[in-house]
C-alpha cells in the first residue's frame, strides 16, 4: 500500500486527562505544561489537556497550556511531520456548564476542541444517569449542539460504547453528527471487548450509521484484559482514523492503549495498516522517562519499546546472532525510538558542546530544556564526572535531567511554614547566601546532612534545611530504629512540622560499578488521612506526591528526593487549587 493511498492516523494523546487518573499521580501544573511541550515536539495531533469544570485549578492548568503550548510548532515541521500546531482539548460532561467551561480554557489555542461525552449502555442509563433511552438521545442533541454553537471542532464519546446496544448507539451516534459532532470516539471503558469484536463494533457503525462518512471514527480502549493495543489496530484495520493514547501506556486500572506500542506497530508494519503517522519516535525513550519521573508510574523493565530491557539481550544464541546481525533478533533499530547506541563518551574533560550534543542524542535537544534546567544539568555533570572514573553513561545522563525537571518543577510558596518549624534551631540568612537563594521558587532545600548508623548502633541524623520563606536555615535531629534513611526522613518532618506518610520508596544504579549515580523516587502524601471507604488504593485518592534526585550518595538523594516531593506537597497545600484525584476522575 503506497503512502498515497494511505490516511493520515490522529494520534489524540490523553496522558494529562486520563493518564492523570492512574492511582497516586498528581501532576501540579507547571509539570503539566512541562509535559505538554514534550507531546508537542513528539508530534501529537491532539492534546486532552484535563477536564476544565473539576476546579478552578484544572482550569487554570487546561488554559495555559492552550495559551503556552497550542501556538508552539518546535519539532512539528518539515517533512513527515504534522505541520500545524497542536488541537488543544478540554473534556465535558453533557451538562451546559461543563461545556462553557471547557471553551473558555481551550478557545485562545489557535486550534481547539470540546470533548463531550454521555452514557449509552442500559446499564448506565438505568443505575448511573436513571434516564431512559429518549432522554438519553434529547440530552445528546441539546448538548453537542450547544457545544457546537461555541466550537467548530466537536468530539463525542458515548461512555461504555463497547456494552451497548448496537442499535441504539448507531442512533446516538447519528444523533451527535446532525447536532454537529464532527468526531466519534468509541471507548471501551471497561477493556471487555476482544480484538474482534471490537473492530467489528468499528465496522458496524461506520456501516450503520447515518452521516458516518462525514466524521471521523475514534479508538479509546483500556488495558484490563491486556487487549487495549490490539482493540486500538484492530479499531483502525476496519475504519478507524483517530486513536485515544497515553505515554507508557499509564491510566486507571490497568492503564490506557500505549501511544508508542500504536505508532511502533504502524512503523513496523508499514504494509499491513492503510494509515501513516506523523509522530516523531526518535522522541519516544525521553518522552517515556520524562512521564515516568514526574507521574511516578514506574515503566516495567520488559515493557514493550520504552522497557529498560526491550533492546537487551542475554541469551547466547541471541547475542551471537545479534553481533553478527541485529535484525536477527530486532525488528525495531534502538535509535527509531532514541535509545542511543552512540560511542560519544563524557567525562571529566568534556565540555558543554559535547554535553549539548551528548542531550540532544538524547531526545533532549533544542527547546527540550530551558537555559536554566541546561546549566543545572551541566553543573551536575561536571560534578558527577569528576567522581567517576569509567565515565558518565547516558543511564547517568537520562537521571541528571530528570533530576533537575524534578527540582526545577517542584514549585515553592509563599505561605510562612507551619508554627512547629519555627521552634527548631535557627539562624539569620547570611547576605550573600539570601542572594544565591533568591532566585529559587524551591520553599525548602538542603544545606548540610550529617548521618551516624552501624551495626549495633542506633541511627541518628542531622538535617539543616533553607526556609526560602522564612529566609532562614532550620536544623533538627531524629533518631530511627530502621536506618538511617528513616532517621533522615524523620529529621525533615521535625523541621517542616508536617506528619507525612511515605508510600513509596525506590532506589536503583543508573549504570554499572561502585561509583554509580544513584536515583531516588518517593512518594508522599500526607499523613493522619481518614481511610476512604471501598478505596484498594493506598491513601485512598488524596493527593501524592512524587520526588525524585540523583547522588553518588544514595542517603543524600534520598534527602534531596524527599525534600522535592515535600515542596510539591506544600505548593500543592497553599497555591494549586486543582480538584482532588477523586474529583478529576471520569470514566469513558
Amino acid at each position: 500500500m503506497s503512502s498515497q493511498t494511505k490516511d493520515k492516523l490522529i494520534i489524540f494523546d490523553t496522558t494529562l486527562r486520563d493518564g492523570e487518573q492512574s492511582p497516586g499521580v498528581t501532576l501540579n501544573t507547571e509539570e503539566k505544561i512541562e509535559i505538554a511541550r514534550q507531546l508537542s515536539r513528539l508530534g501529537v495531533n491532539v492534546l486532552e489537556a484535563g477536564f476544565p469544570v473539576a476546579s478552578p485549578g484544572d482550569f487554570s492548568a487546561v488554559q495555559r497550556i492552550a495559551r503556552e503550548v497550542g501556538p508552539l510548532m518546535e519539532g512539528r515541521t518539515g517533512e513527515g511531520r504534522v505541520n500545524q500546531e497542536m488541537v488543544i482539548c478540554g473534556l465535558a460532561r453533557s451538562v451546559q456548564h461543563d461545556i462553557q467551561t471547557a471553551y473558555d480554557a481551550v478557545k485562545e489555542a489557535p486550534r481547539h476542541r470540546i470533548h463531550v461525552f454521555l452514557a449509552t449502555s442500559d446499564i448506565h442509563l438505568e443505575f448511573k444517569l436513571k434516564i431512559s433511552r429518549e432522554q438519553c438521545l434529547q440530552r445528546i442533541k441539546d448538548m453537542v449542539g450547544f457545544a457546537k454553537s461555541l466550537c467548530a471542532d466537536i468530539e463525542f464519546s458515548p461512555e461504555d460504547a463497547g456494552r451497548s446496544d448496537h442499535s441504539f448507539l448507531c442512533e446516538a451516534l447519528a444523533t451527535a453528527i446532525k447536532a454537529g459532532a464532527t468526531t466519534l470516539n468509541i471507548p471501551d471503558t471497561v477493556g471487555y471487548n476482544t480484538p474482534s469484536e471490537y473492530g467489528a463494533l468499528i465496522k458496524h457503525l461506520r456501516e450503520n450509521t447515518e452521516g458516518a462518512d462525514s466524521v471521523v471514527f475514534s479508538t479509546h480502549c483500556h488495558n484490563d484484559l491486556g487487549l487495549a493495543t490490539a482493540n486500538t489496530l484492530a479499531g483502525i484495520t476496519n475504519g478507524a482514523r483517530q486513536v485515544e493514547v497515553t505515554i507508557n501506556g499509564i491510566g486507571e486500572r490497568a492503564g490506557n492503549t500505549s501511544l508508542e506500542e500504536v505508532v511502533m506497530n504502524i512503523h513496523t508494519h508499514p504494509h499491513s495498516y492503510p494509515v501513516e503517522h506523523t509522530i516523531n519516535t526518535r522522541l519516544f525513550f525521553s518522552t517515556s522517562r520524562m512521564v515516568e519521573d514526574l507521574s511516578g508510574m514506574a515503566v516495567q523493565a520488559n515493557k514493550a519499546i520504552v522497557g529498560r530491557n526491550a533492546f537487551l539481550h542475554e541469551s547466547g544464541i541471541h547475542q551471537d546472532g545479534v553481533l553478527k546481525n541485529k535484525q536477527t533478533y530486532e525488528i525495531i533499530r534502538p535509535e527509531d525510538v532514541g535509545v542511543t547506541t552512540g560511542n560519544l563518551a563524557l567525562g571529566k574533560h568534556s565540555g558543554r558542546h559535547a554535553f549539548k550534543t551528548k542531550l540532544e542524542d538524547l531526545g533532549y535537544g533544542g527547546p527540550a530544556l530551558s537555559d536554566a534546567q541546561f546549566q543545572a544539568a551541566f553543573a551536575k555533570f561536571k560534578d558527577l564526572a569528576d567522581s567517576k572514573k569509567a565515565g558518565v553513561t547516558d543511564g547517568d545522563m537520562h537521571a541528571l535531567v530528570a533530576d533537575v525537571r524534578s527540582t526545577t518543577l517542584a514549585g515553592g510558596s509563599s505561605a510562612p511554614p507551619p508554627e512547629a518549624a519555627v521552634k527548631r534551631t535557627s539562624t539569620d540568612l547570611p547576605e550573600d547566601a539570601h542572594e544565591a537563594q533568591a532566585e529559587s521558587a524551591l520553599r525548602f532545600t538542603l544545606k548540610h546532612l550529617q548521618v551516624f548508623t552501624g551495626l549495633g548502633i542506633t541511627p541518628t541524623a542531622t538535617v539543616t534545611l533553607h526556609d526560602a520563606v522564612k529566609g532562614i536555615y532550620i536544623t533538627d535531629v531524629a533518631l530511627a530504629n530502621n536506618g538511617p534513611i528513616e532517621a533522615t526522613f524523620s529529621a525533615i518532618q521535625r523541621i517542616i512540622g508536617v506528619d507525612i506518610q511515605l508510600l513509596n520508596f525506590n532506589v536503583a544504579a543508573t549504570s554499572e560499578g561502585q561509583d554509580t549515580l544513584g536515583k531516588v523516587a518517593v512518594r508522599i502524601a500526607r499523613g493522619a488521612q481518614e481511610p476512604e471507604e471501598n478505596s484498594l488504593a493506598p491513601g485512598g485518592s488524596v493527593p501524592k506526591f512524587t520526588g525524585l534526585a540523583t547522588n553518588v550518595d544514595i542517603i543524600t538523594a534520598s534527602a534531596n528526593a524527599y525534600i522535592s516531593a515535600v515542596n510539591r506537597m506544600i505548593g500543592h497545600d497553599e497555591s494549586d487549587n486543582r480538584a482532588s484525584h477523586k474529583d478529576r476522575k471520569v470514566d469513558i
